[in-house]
């Protein structure tokens, strides 16, 4: 059978998991009278939520005699360790750019990976029916791109098709505005070629993505870079050095046919499979006949740049919501995490009941915390630091970021300034139509910790975000930080209206009335910037008078501020926490009592 091999890459939100859908429909792979979700690849609960592609998931179709393998790659910097391992699985890219945003900071980033592997994309014009549509720019904007990326002249040469993913059609011709995705399954047979590889010798297998099964264990994703594999054939693994992981058999082999895993008795070169029957083996690792002793070549890993400890949950109200509360469980569930997941570093802390969590960015930290929550888990998390390096020189350097942001012009002013104040240097600002400016900005990575919910609310909820790691540069210098202070409560027991009331003078409340409250936790932001320590359970005496001139009237609260969890991690210092169970989010004081607290911060100073 013919096969093809290809991976679509595109921004956030350009419509490629919706494309995707429309791919099955019109391949015949979903039946006429098959009830199937919108958006059918993003299957994790958070996915659907979010409305993100988090997990790189292979899926396969069949049209007209050739079996074409897609892989819907994440959008979002923070999962480009999923993109980079994924491009080596494929033969050709579709590239899919949104007919008004045109390429943006991510489209950038995966596809300078792409390039930069030889991969000559087809171009991909989509939402064609947009009103605000700009379609002759967006295409000069992807050339400037690839010529920015270095592309080859092989790769300039680019075929474009203008498409609508959501309508179910795809055409060369860019007024056409009706019709199916046909061009699309055309272009792809003709523009990508077949996979070059040799059948004939010995089996190799590159391990590009790992996930569990109950049943199968571990199970290993990748193309088969070469010969065959049959059921039950000895195997073994070796790392990047050729030094042998493990050995064993392929217990099971899966390939993909729509979104089901099919098994198979066999695996030729190019085909793109599942493999059960190691239990050691992981991402990068080649797994080869037992003949095979040189390791396949894999894709070096943008490194960490962001870290968080995740601690065990000490508050007074441990426990109450979780059923995964040890150290133990914590440990063995974020080790899991680091083993299927390249992006992320794991280190246990001296003490044992902390661990300190690299990422790429809030964003992977914050879906995993969130995913966490969700098993069953309570945790303390504290506020996210930056990796920093030393340089040749042996100066300091911390990671930069390339922001691109897309603001009405009104409120341009406004971000310049806020940039400026977190050390952003401006290298681009143009308008970008409709009454919108783009602002590019190169900034330090611990001034943006933070920032995207001030950003909303300087912009109306109006502007767009977008942030790509940049580099590693010389350190900044002190950047300023929260400038408020927070109300602490004093003491343990219910919120009352009567306490909170006067309170809701001094700040912000993050309680309502009737809440279960501890000492040390934080229930507000006070307007002054040093922190306050405030009586919250206070509540009315009662006693047989009645006040006089109607002032027994009932207490008017403002509905407290609750925040997300990317909100309160942002929100929180240096020297406070974030309290993550499965049913609540609380912040809190690292310490909780107000002496130790006080103690902490006279040796803080000194030091």
């Amino acid at each position: 059978m013919n096969l093809r091999n290809i991976a679509i890459i595109a921004h956030v939100d350009h419509g490629k998991t919706t494309l995707v859908d429309q791919l099955f429909r019109q391949s015949g792979t979903f039946r006429d009278n098959q009830r199937v979700e919108e958006r059918a690849m993003d299957s994790n609960d958070l996915e659907k939520e979010r409305g993100i592609t988090i997990l790189a998931k292979p899926t396969s179709i069949e049209w007209e005699g050739t079996r074409i393998n897609i892989v819907d790659t994440p959008g979002h910097a923070d999962f480009g360790g999923e993109v980079e391992r994924i491009l080596s699985m494929v033969d050709g890219v579709i590239l899919l750019v949104d007919s008004s945003e045109g390429a943006m900071p991510q489209t950038k980033f995966v596809t300078g990976k792409a390039l930069a592997l030889g991969l000559r994309p087809i171009v991909v014009v989509n939402k064609v029916d947009r009103p605000d549509q700009r379609i002759q720019e967006v295409l000069d904007e992807v050339f400037d791109l690839f010529v920015s990326l270095d592309a080859t002249d092989e790769q300039l040469d680019f075929p474009v098709l203008y498409a609508s993913g959501r309508n179910g059609y795809a055409s060369e011709d860019p007024d056409r505005r009706e019709g199916t995705l046909t061009p699309m399954f055309q272009k792809i047979v003709d523009h990508v070629p077949p996979p070059a590889l040799d059948v004939d010798a010995p089996f190799t297998f590159l391990v590009t993505l790992l996930d569990r099964d109950n049943f199968l264990g571990r199970v290993l994703t990748g193309r088969v870079n070469s010969g065959t594999v049959k059921v039950n054939q000895p195997i073994h693994a070796l790392d990047m050095d050729g030094k042998v992981v493990e050995t064993g058999r392929a217990s099971k082999i899966m390939t993909f046919q729509g979104l089901e895993r099919v098994p198979t008795d066999e695996a030729r070169a190019g085909d793109i499979i599942s493999l059960a029957g190691l239990a050691v083996a992981t991402v990068s690792n080649t797994i080869a006949d037992i003949s095979v002793t040189e390791a396949i070549q894999a894709q070096p890993i943008d490194p960490p740049t962001l870290s968080m400890r995740f601690a065990v949950n000490d508050s007074p109200m441990a426990g109450r919501e979780g059923s995964k509360v040890t150290s133990r469980m914590i440990r063995d569930r974020l080790f899991r995490e680091a083993e299927s997941n390249v992006a992320i570093k794991v280190t246990e802390s001296s003490d044992r009941d902390s661990y300190e969590v690299a990422g790429r960015g809030e964003l992977q930290l914050g879906v995993l915390i969130e995913t966490m929550r969700r098993e069953g888990f309570e945790l303390g998390i504290s506020r996210p630091r930056v990796l920093f390096r030393e340089d040749e020189n042996g100066k300091r350097t911390e990671p930069y970021e390339t922001v691109i942001i897309d603001v009405d012009e009104e409120y341009s002013g406004t971000v310049v300034e806020k940039m400026n104040l977190r050390k952003a240097e401006m290298t681009d600002m143009r308008p970008s139509g409709g009454g919108k400016t783009r602002i590019t900005f190169s900034a330090p990575s611990r001034g943006m910790i933070g920032y995207h919910g001030e950003f909303l609310s300087d912009t109306r909820g109006t502007g767009i975000m977008n942030r790509l790691f940049e580099k590693y540069g010389p350190h900044k210098g002190p950047i300023e930080g929260r400038k408020n202070g927070v109300l602490i409560s004093n003491g343990a027991g219910e919120a009352q209206g009567y306490a909170l009331g006067p309170l809701e003078a001094r700040g912000i409340l993050f309680v309502g009335h009737g809440e279960a409250l501890y000492e040390g936790m934080i229930i507000g932001e006070n307007a002054k910037t040093e922190d306050l320590e405030v009586n919250p359970m206070k509540a009315k005496q009662l006693t047989n008078f009645r006040a006089s001139g109607g002032k027994d009237d009932a207490i008017r609260l403002t509905p407290p501020k609750k925040m997300t969890l990317e909100q309160a991690i942002a929100y929180i210092d240096d020297d406070e926490m974030v309290e993550v169970t499965p049913k609540t989010i609380r912040l809190r004081k690292r310490f909780l009592d107000s002496n130790e607290r006080k103690r902490n911060k006279r040796s803080a100073e000194a030091a």
